[in-house]
């Protein structure tokens, strides 16, 4: 009888023998090691490598609680969502998220492709790497997964049938607390502000009632608004890159929901690494090619996505009504309003709530993360507030330099 015929957590040696048992190509002669390589909040994953043969496979499995807080706890079905949505990126993003081998339903663990000779992005980014072909292959990546699942390309019937399959009340909860609630009414008691800015988070942010009308607003649209199959979690720590390719990866907070959601946490990372790079810097030469690299890319994204979701929405359309003049414009404007929403969202949420950014935590400086922190604090409150206004790159660069200069 095999010890995995019942869920328990895995340490590293259980990984090893887990991988032996469940793929039998690594059973013949294989010499494995195995190391615990998570650093995110929520699950346990391993790197599983066979020395004989330099193969290696990874193991995520989800845990009953995050790692963050034992009393957050979490249906473990996620691991079923995160591997089904993987599958389904395959099709419409292909070579663009890890393959998935197996997805064990007792264990609630997943066999997955090793994404060696890749870096997680925000480690890159925070080591002030440049990646010339990311806004090409990220509008590529998100213009695909995202429309392919709406009601324009979809049936509608296999549509709704598929919100009912990712329907995830666990990790959406996560989200409605830490993204949309929390960083404006602290009544869970568990934000974590840097000290030197408490007063300015309070005045700007809990003080701020338009503001939170506004996040209220967008939290019952996130609650309600069944537009698109997302990421739901797509930031640079969900990405890992090289120079020529990127995976997408760890979608497990998956869900129906506004297309425009992931696009905003994209823009909303790349400044954190546009601020962390503009602190810690010295060279001025470095710091001018880094920042403005990242400048250029947020520009790049929010415009090819625009030009690719036109192109597609024109080549894929199902719906008749769909087709009706106008109604590309009308459907692209409410997604580009919701994509300068969730940047600001992420922006708030990242300086405010519980789970802080490192990009902006590793600032040594207490001057300059001070500044870092009140310049997107500032930046998002212009996204949240004005959102309906951001309908190209240039309108997200002259939002920036208004918020930069406030603090030079």
């Amino acid at each position: 009888m095999s010890k995995y015929e019942s869920y328990f957590l895995m340490g590293v040696e259980d990984a090893a023998e887990y991988v032996k048992e469940k793929l039998p190509s690594f059973q013949k002669g294989a010499v494995l090691s195995c190391q615990e390589i998570g650093d995110g909040n929520l699950n346990y994953v391993f790197r599983v490598k066979d020395a004989r043969t330099g193969t290696s496979i990874i193991v995520k499995q989800a845990g009953e609680e995050t790692r963050i807080s034992r009393e957050m706890k979490l249906s473990t079905d996620r691991g079923r969502i995160e591997s089904r949505i993987l599958r389904l990126q395959a099709q419409s993003a292909p070579g663009m998220v890890p393959a998935v081998y197996l997805y064990d339903s007792v264990m609630c663990a997943m066999l997955m492709e090793d994404m060696d000779g890749h870096t997680m992005m925000r480690t890159g980014l925070m080591n002030h790497e440049i990646y010339p072909l990311f806004g090409e292959q990220i509008t590529d990546f998100l213009v695909n997964s995202l429309l392919n699942s709406t009601d324009v390309v979809m049936d509608h019937k296999a549509k709704k049938e598929r919100v009912r399959e990712f329907i995830n009340p666990d990790l959406c909860e996560i989200s409605e607390n830490l993204v949309y609630s929390e960083p404006y009414v602290d009544y869970n008691h568990r934000n974590n502000v840097f000290l030197p800015n408490a007063e300015f988070i309070e005045k700007e942010i809990y003080e701020d009632k338009e503001l939170r009308l506004e996040a209220a607003k967008l939290k019952f649209d996130f609650m309600n608004h069944a537009q698109a199959l997302i990421h739901g979690d797509l930031h640079t720590g969900s990405i890992f890159i090289n120079q020529e390719h990127l995976f997408v990866f760890d979608p497990e907070f998956a869900f129906y929901g506004p297309m425009g959601y992931d696009v905003g946490n994209i823009i909303a990372n790349l400044f954190f690494a546009w601020c962390n790079g503009d602190a810690v810097i010295d060279n001025e030469g470095e710091r001018e090619k880094f920042c403005g690299w990242v400048l250029q890319t947020i520009e790049e994204i929010v415009d090819k996505f625009i030009l690719k979701f036109k192109k597609a929405f024109m080549e894929r359309a199902a719906d008749l009504m769909a087709k009706t003049e106008g109604f590309l414009d009308y459907y692209l404007e409410s997604v580009l309003s919701d994509t300068a929403a969730a940047a600001g969202l992420e922006s708030i949420r990242r300086i405010v709530g519980m789970a802080n950014v490192k990009d902006i935590t590793v600032i040594a400086d207490e001057r300059k993360r001070v500044r870092a922190e009140r310049i997107i604090l500032t930046l998002a409150k212009d996204y949240v507030k004005n959102r309906t206004s951001f309908k190209c790159g240039k309108d997200y660069l002259e939002s920036i330099e208004r918020a930069v200069s406030q603090y030079r």
